[in-house]
């Protein structure tokens, strides 16, 4: 089976970065796969992305040397499959409060004995190897996100359960749910005392850690903390800045 370039990567100690998609267009993501980033996510939760688009991404991906990630919309076992089996190397799952929740995911990810993943991975194969089914449980990802204060309180919970692979934090609703004013960003103190708790779980569970950052600086500043993956920028922001600047030729 094709190697998981993540996996690889923190194997060496090294942290991976991330690109964000939310525009659904194949030849975008092929393009910005061939730029040198370690991962990309196709985003179906807040991103304009639906199945096909997702599948076409996932296809454009795949002749670059980029690890293809899908958030999916919900903690909905369905939609987790139809990512993994049109080749997403990983999964995004938002909104993981409770071990309940995360078990449920983690189940959706793994085929038997580990999980209820039901087998038809149709293009995974293509993209992954005819020994898919037997090494999948071992190379794709399944990675949650905490981003609330319920979730903050369970995190020790949740990261301890068996087979999740990575928390990732979406710092906008966790500062939002924890009532601060979310234009603070990175600089608020009280969402970083939390950006901190939720690190320190990944660590004594021996999980890997993710979170969204909107520029390199932040996701530098991520990874001085020890963050294993920090997504940087997106494809929608890239857009508006390029063209904010093109429009003041005159």
């Amino acid at each position: 089976m094709r190697a998981n370039r993540l996996r690889e990567i923190w194997a060496t100690g090294k942290p991976a970065t991330n690109f964000w998609l939310g525009l659904p267009c194949m030849l975008s993501a092929e393009i910005v796969g061939h730029q040198g980033w370690d991962s990309l996510t196709v985003d179906m939760q807040h991103g304009h992305i639906g199945f096909e688009s997702m599948v076409a991404m996932l296809t454009a991906i795949s002749s670059t040397a980029s690890v293809p990630l899908v958030r999916v919309p919900w903690n909905a076992p369905g939609d987790v499959m139809r990512a993994l089996d049109a080749g997403s190397y990983g999964v995004i799952c938002p909104n993981v409060d409770t071990r309940e929740q995360c078990e449920r995911f983690i189940g959706s990810c793994r085929y038997a004995p580990q999980g209820y993943r039901s087998v038809g991975p149709k293009r995974a194969v293509l993209y992954g190897g005819a020994d898919y089914i037997a090494k999948a449980n071992d190379t794709v990802l399944a990675i949650v996100q905490v981003e609330s204060a319920l979730g903050l309180k369970n995190v020790g919970e949740i990261a301890s359960v068996k087979g999740l692979d990575m928390i990732y934090i979406g710092p906008t609703d966790l500062a939002l749910s924890l009532g601060r004013d979310i234009r603070a960003g990175l600089a608020d103190s009280v969402l970083m005392k939390a950006i901190d708790e939720i690190l320190a779980a990944t660590r004594n569970a021996g999980i890997r850690s993710g979170i969204y950052c909107r520029n390199a600086d932040d996701a530098k500043a991520m990874f001085a903390k020890g963050f294993d993956l920090a997504t940087v920028t997106s494809d929608d922001a890239l857009l508006a800045a390029g063209a904010a600047v093109a429009a003041k030729f005159r």
